[in-house]
Parts: structure tokens; C-alpha cells; sequence
């Protein structure tokens, strides 16, 4: 059976092969036998939004040289941290496996993203795009495997209440309608995501609903399969995009804000990571977990402080990560426990043969073992992440983590088999570190643990001083002690941070 008539992406059905393998010629077929009008060039800035080039296509002349030489852009104004003004220009060249058509243009568009190089013709050293990329690379190197990854994308709709069917506060979880009310407009944003190339594995209402001064907040959520991790990166960003503009059309916000009120549910973007050698998942051995996936959480665990830098990235992230609100405030690790910051979950290790033919006792086809499902997730991020920095600092960790001397040992004494913010269990949590509780804290750990990043050139100096720059700007060092004198304030945070991502 041919595969590629399942595909959602038309551009994958039309030219018969992987995006992997999408040349110029394939991009310039597809364009012309389509009749497409218009080609985006498509970014994501320091604010880690989709920015747009819009072209006309005049000529096939035109066409080629867009794709081949790419566009100018200032690079002051997208990075503003990053760049002067007095030497400000980029070069913006499409990366052909990430084109797409365009699911809410009236004119037949193909949107593609772009990379930036600087006016040598090198990768900026301050794009996140490019740190991701050097981060895999150097990854690969050192171990000789690849770094997957999928991210869990939070998100909570406004709009008016309804009197009609209503859902228990924060009882929300794979709700159906009519007590979920916006699924329509999530399975809408899912059918476009695969479309524009997104590896969607499901999409559910999750856990946050409730109700504020006549309005409702809904809370849903779209999960991606694991794939290469510039791959995940990338789809991220455009279901993002797809997200807010779909959300738009419906005449109703969409907010991956970390938090949007005291005592409810916050928002997160857990990230599912898995390692890859030749197709082998090797987080798994002889249906065990690993000592490579040990690895990977020890360089994990080491760096979290500072991980929270580039995935937690305003105020408000930090009111999301206290105890019993679906987030995790220590850091360790275990299997199935959702009060850790690094988990182990169900991996279909053992049994998937026989639930199958338990469910179906007529049915007696082969089963075979499931080793590729198991990931290891790291719960800390929050919608306000950059993308490409946030993954491009998990490869940087896991590599770190075989760097390590100690790093299987190092990963078993932060072992934690119970739900640490159970009152019995209060012994545990106190002789464990703590997640930092600031933007302030977090710049001061990245400042302290940058070298980790830097090494091999993966993060540019001026981009991780840039990012400390940021952090420190918001000047929430004592957010928490403000918060108990004028309560209000977290309804000013909450205003200024709504659309974050």
C-alpha cells in the first residue's frame, strides 16, 4: 500500500516522498502545476513568534532566485538583544523539507521556513534556529545517535460562558462536547497542523476549566509523535501559529499564557524526548530503562535551573510551578509520578500483546514488542518557551549528561517513587533541590551553569548574555512576597503575558 496517499500534507502526496527529501525543483513543480500565486517566507524572531515575507511569484526567473538566494531582513528588529542597529542585516534562506500550504490564505500560498546567516553567508550565531541545529550536531557526534523529540501543547480558549452543560471546575479532562466546547475548533487546528507537516499523535480537553466574571476558560491540549528534534521544533511553532490565527477566525482568545489565575491549572509545553540509533530506541535494553536514558536525565537534572531560562521565560511561568497544580517544583525524577520534574511514563514495556488479543479474543494477529514507544518527559516548560532554545538546551543537557563522569549514579540518588507533595512525603521534597522561582533566579543559574551551553559553540556568548539581559529585565526577584501585599497584581501579570509564545 503506497503510504503517501494517507499523508495529509499535499505537497508529500503530490511529489510521492518524504519532506526530508523536498528539492528546489520539487518546491518549483508543486508551485507551478498548483497554480500557487504567493510564496511566505516564514521566521521566528526573538518574541519567539512566526514572522512573514509575503512574494508575489512574477516569473519562473523570480521564483528560482527567491529560492535559491532567499531575502534581506533587519535584524536589529527581530533580534533586538542580539544585534545592532549599525550592523544590522541578515540573510533569511528557505529550508525546503518545511514547506507549506498555507491553510487560511484565499490566494493559493505555500509558506516555508527560513534559517538566518549573516552577511558572511554563515549560520547566525545568535538565531535559536542555528543553536538547535549545532546542538544536534554536536550531540550526534559525541554519542553517534540522534536526538528525538514532541512536545505537549497547552492551551486555554476565553470566551462567554455557557449555562448549558457544565463541567465541574478543574474536571475537565477528555471531556466530550457538550461539555468541552471548543473541541471543534481544536480538531479544525489538528486536520490543519498534519496538513502543514505536524506528526500529531491526539488532541483531548484537558484538566483547567473554570469560570471568571461572566467568562469561561477552557483548557485543551494537541500532542505530537516524536521525530527529529529540528523537525519538533518547527512544527511547534507553526501549531502554534495555526493555534492563534484559527482561534482569531472564531472571534475568541487563545492564550498559552504559563498562568492565568491563583488555585487553577496552568498551561505547560512538556517536552517527550527519545534517543535513536540506527531506528533503535535506546532509552530501552532488554525492556529496562536504560543506562543511556539515564544519561540523558542526569544531564537533564543537572541543568534544570538553568533549562528553565529558555523554558520558562516570563513571571508569570514561575506562579504556575508550585505544588499540586500540574507542575513540578523539585528536582528528581521517576516512573508514572506526576510530581517529578523528569518522568518515566507508561512505555508499553511489557503486556501490549496481550491487552490486544485480551480486548479482542477473536483476532490473533502477531504483536510485536513496542520498544520505540518509551520516552522520558520533562515537565518544566510553559508556553512562554522559545521553541528552538528550549530544545536546543535539552540536547546541550543530554549530551552533558555522557560527559559526566558520574551520571548513572548521579541520576538513581534523585530517584523519587512517590508523590512528593503528599504531607508525608514533606522529607523528601526538602532534601531535594528546588526549581528556581524567578526569572531572576533563573538568569543567575543559566549565568552560572552558561559554559555547559557554550561548549562546542552551540550557544553564542552574546545570545546567552542577551537572554540574561531579558530574564533580568523583569525584575521579579521578590514576585512572590509582592503578591501576598497586593493580590491584584497577578491579574496585571497575567494582562501583560497573555500572549506569550
Amino acid at each position: 500500500m503506497n503510504n503517501y496517499k494517507l499523508h495529509p500534507n499535499p505537497l508529500v502526496r503530490f511529489l510521492q516522498k518524504e519532506p526530508k527529501e523536498f528539492t528546489k525543483a520539487d518546491i518549483v513543480r508543486y508551485i507551478v502545476e498548483n497554480e500557487i500565486k504567493m510564496v511566505n517566507f516564514r521566521y521566528a524572531a526573538a518574541d519567539g513568534r512566526l514572522k512573514s515575507l509575503n512574494f508575489i511569484i512574477n516569473d519562473l526567473d523570480y521564483l528560482d532566485t527567491i529560492l535559491t538566494y532567499g531575502e534581506r531582513v533587519d535584524g536589529s528588529s527581530l533580534f533586538p538583544n542580539f544585534v545592532q542597529a549599525g550592523a544590522s542585516d541578515l540573510y533569511v534562506i528557505p529550508r525546503y523539507r518545511t514547506a507549506f500550504l498555507n491553510p487560511f490564505s484565499e490566494i493559493p500560498t505555500l509558506d516555508i521556513l527560513c534559517g538566518f546567516y549573516d552577511k558572511d553567508g554563515q549560520p547566525f550565531a545568535s538565531s535559536p534556529d542555528q543553536a538547535l541545529r549545532r546542538a544536534h550536531n554536536e550531540f550526534k557526534k559525541l554519542t553517534g545517535m540522534e536526538f528525538h523529540a514532541m512536545g505537549e501543547l497547552e492551551y486555554y480558549v476565553v470566551s462567554p460562558a455557557d449555562e448549558l452543560y457544565v463541567t465541574p471546575d478543574q474536571r475537565g479532562y477528555h471531556e466530550s462536547g457538550p461539555f468541552c466546547k471548543w473541541g471543534d475548533m481544536r480538531r479544525e487546528a489538528m486536520k490543519a497542523i498534519a496538513e502543514a507537516g505536524g506528526r500529531i499523535k491526539y488532541g483531548h480537553s484537558e484538566v483547567g476549566n473554570f469560570e471568571v466574571d461572566g467568562m469561561m476558560y477552557e483548557q485543551n491540549e494537541i500532542e505530537f509523535l516524536p521525530v527529529d528534534v529540528e523537525e519538533a521544533a518547527d512544527q511547534l511553532l507553526i501549531a502554534k501559529w495555526i493555534l492563534r490565527e484559527l482561534s482569531y477566525r472564531y472571534g475568541v482568545l487563545l492564550t498559552f499564557a504559563p498562568k492565568i489565575t491563583v488555585g487553577k491549572a496552568g498551561s505547560g509545553m512538556h517536552i517527550h524526548t527519545k534517543v535513536v540509533k540506527d531506528g533503535r530506541n535506546m532509552y530501552l535494553a532488554d525492556g529496562q530503562l536504560s543506562d543511556v536514558a539515564k544519561k540523558v536525565i542526569a544531564g537533564i537534572l543537572y541543568t534544570a535551573d538553568a533549562l528553565t531560562a529558555f523554558g520558562n521565560t516570563n513571571p508569570t511561568s514561575y506562579l504556575r510551578l508550585v505544588p499540586h497544580q500540574e507542575a513540578p517544583t523539585n528536582i528528581c525524577w521517576g516512573d508514572r509520578n506526576r510530581s517529578v520534574l523528569v518522568r518515566v511514563p507508561l512505555g508499553w514495556t511489557s503486556g501490549a500483546g496481550d491487552m490486544i488479543k485480551d480486548a479482542n479474543p477473536n483476532d490473533n494477529f502477531e504483536v510485536k514488542a513496542a520498544t520505540d514507544k518509551q520516552t522520558v518527559e520533562f515537565r518544566c516548560p510553559d508556553g512562554s518557551a522559545d521553541v528552538y532554545l528550549l530544545l536546543a538546551g535539552l540536547v546541550a543537557a543530554a549530551r552533558y549528561g555522557f560527559e559526566m563522569d558520574n551520571a548513572v549514579a548521579y541520576a538513581e540518588e534523585r530517584y523519587v517513587g512517590v508523590n512528593i507533595f503528599h504531607e508525608e512525603h514533606k522529607a523528601i521534597a526538602e532534601r531535594l533541590d528546588h526549581l528556581p522561582d524567578s526569572c531572576a533566579v533563573s538568569a543567575d543559574a543559566l549565568e552560572a551553569k552558561r559554559g555547559i551551553f557554550e561548549s562546542k559553540g552551540v550557544f553564542g556568548e552574546s545570545l546567552i548574555d542577551g537572554w540574561i539581559k531579558m530574564l533580568r529585565a523583569h525584575d521579579d526577584a521578590n514576585l512572590r512576597e509582592k503578591l501576598k501585599e497586593n493580590p491584584e497584581l497577578v491579574g496585571e501579570l497575567v494582562d501583560r503575558f497573555i500572549n506569550v509564545g
